[in-house]
């Protein structure tokens, strides 16, 4: 076992190292730079366009913005290798790793969070719809995974911040806590006070993900429900319920399983569309703000970081796979 984690974490290296290229490439696109966010904020204050543009070739000779992008990506590269170092950052003007350490915990802890829940109650509903296959239940319950599956998150994210602050005058979001809660010790009252704040993040969030793993656990069960071995516990006597929770559902959890690998990056990415959308200070507010300022190395770090977490979830998942299953951990030693 440990030799085949060993082999995908090896394996894992050059796929990162071809993201943080792709990466890189992709911010350095878009047109425009930090200094030029300068220009342009000095000129709406009023500065002549002669001072702000100094003020913006300054900005750029500073942090080595005249530089070659690929001297910049090898520089950056190398901090992160011998270091630790992800760059500074110039909108926040201090180094990537606070920024990363402020923002990163919460969104991992909310995406954890939608990630757990999204796989209980989303498993529990698909066993639910198949073992009561074309019932009111399974009606209702495919039609929310449809739902859950479609409409973007970013939209169920607007349409209840609008009943939100338009229909209930709720004050609630935007924010992790209240001001008399901000800088208080940990208790019951903060702890519900933090829950009334993030709610609707890991609904929506939550929400997607459920909807998946109840569709594909309805299918898998529904197959294997009608497999020989079933059919044979059935004709052995065994209770309905010991045929299912016993035999049927372990094997049909296996896609799932795999799924796994992607289905943390999916809640991140959730969690991200929705903090956008109520301004929470996790990674997607930070990584819009980066963007619009040209602040490349906050950016890049959290597109690499969200890239290793896919990595991570994948070993995970293969992890979990040659647990359940001793063919694939064989063939990892085989390869």
């Amino acid at each position: 076992m440990l030799l085949f984690i060993l082999k995908r974490i090896l394996a894992a290296i050059p796929v990162l190292f071809v993201l943080s290229v792709v990466t890189f490439a992709i911010i350095h696109a878009r047109p425009g730079d930090y200094g030029d966010y300068v220009y342009s904020m000095l000129t709406s204050r009023g500065v002549s366009s002669v001072e702000a543009e100094r003020a913006a070739e300054a900005a750029r000779e500073q942090y080595g913005l005249n530089d070659p992008a690929p001297i910049r990506y090898v520089r950056w590269v190398k901090g992160i290798v011998t270091e630790g170092d992800f760059g500074f950052s110039f909108y926040y003007n201090r180094p990537v790793s606070d920024v990363v350490a402020d923002r990163l915990p919460a969104t991992l802890a909310l995406a954890l969070t939608c990630h757990i829940l999204a796989t209980i109650f989303g498993i529990s509903l698909g066993i639910i719809a198949a073992t009561r296959q074309y019932s009111w239940a399974d009606t209702a319950l495919s039609f929310l995974s449809f739902i859950g599956m479609t409409v973007p998150r970013f939209l169920l994210a607007i349409i209840i911040l609008y009943i939100l602050a338009f229909k209930l005058n709720a004050q609630n979001f935007g924010t992790f806590f209240s001001s008399q809660y901000g800088g208080a010790p940990w208790s019951w009252a903060k702890f519900v006070d933090l829950l009334q704040h993030i709610w609707p993040v890991i609904l929506i969030a939550t929400f997607g993900g459920l909807a998946y793993n109840m569709r594909v656990m309805r299918a898998n069960l529904l197959d294997t429900l009608n497999a020989q071995y079933v059919e044979t516990a059935r004709a052995k006597g065994l209770p309905e319920s010991a045929v299912i929770m016993r035999h049927a559902v372990p094997n049909a959890l296996h896609p799932l399983v795999a799924y796994q690998g992607v289905a943390l990056p999916y809640m991140l990415t959730g969690e991200i569309e929705v903090a956008i959308v109520f301004s929470l200070a996790t990674v997607g507010p930070a990584i819009v703000g980066s963007m619009a300022v040209g602040d490349v190395y906050v950016t890049a770090t959290f597109m690499l970081v969200l890239a290793a977490t896919l990595i991570v979830g994948n070993i995970i998942a293969d992890v979990l796979l040659a647990v359940l299953d001793p063919r694939v951990r064989l063939g990892g030693r085989a390869a």
